[in-house]
């Protein structure tokens, strides 16, 4: 007994055909900024990488419990006579991030730290307002 098989020719035809995907807006040649952000008793702790980036481009906005980090990688146009670029694989642009914390914060005493390519902010909890009973006259 011979086993039939049905044979499309279109099939040969699309195999092999998108070996890659095609992205229009590939997520590896857009700049993110990566977060850790971690809890303790009287403040939160975040570390954002930010590769590549001068201390002076970055700016951190709090407003209650809402952070903002925004950054810009610039691009180096220093091409020397000569030379000729063969490959560019860094990204450059702005960058923005924004993230809610489960408290508010106190702004004033929000601390940054920029390290190696790492920004660490150091967010104390703003100390929640006690409710307060009021009397009748």
């Amino acid at each position: 007994m011979s086993n039939l098989t049905r044979h499309d020719p279109l099939d040969d035809f699309f195999r092999g055909f998108f070996v890659r995907p095609v992205e229009f807006n590939d997520p590896a040649s857009t700049p993110t900024v990566k977060l850790d952000i971690k809890e303790q008793d009287k403040q939160f702790v975040v570390h954002a990488e930010l590769p590549g980036i001068k201390k002076e481009d970055i700016h951190v906005h709090v407003d209650g419990p809402i952070v903002s980090i925004s950054a810009e990688r610039k691009q180096e146009k220093e091409v020397r006579e000569g030379e000729r670029i063969l490959r560019t694989e860094r990204t450059f642009g702005k960058v923005s991030r924004s993230f809610q914390l489960g408290q508010e914060v106190d702004e004033a005493a929000a601390v940054a730290r920029f390290t190696d390519g790492v920004l660490e902010l150091t967010l104390p909890k703003k100390t929640a307002a006690q409710a307060k009973r009021l009397t009748i006259e």
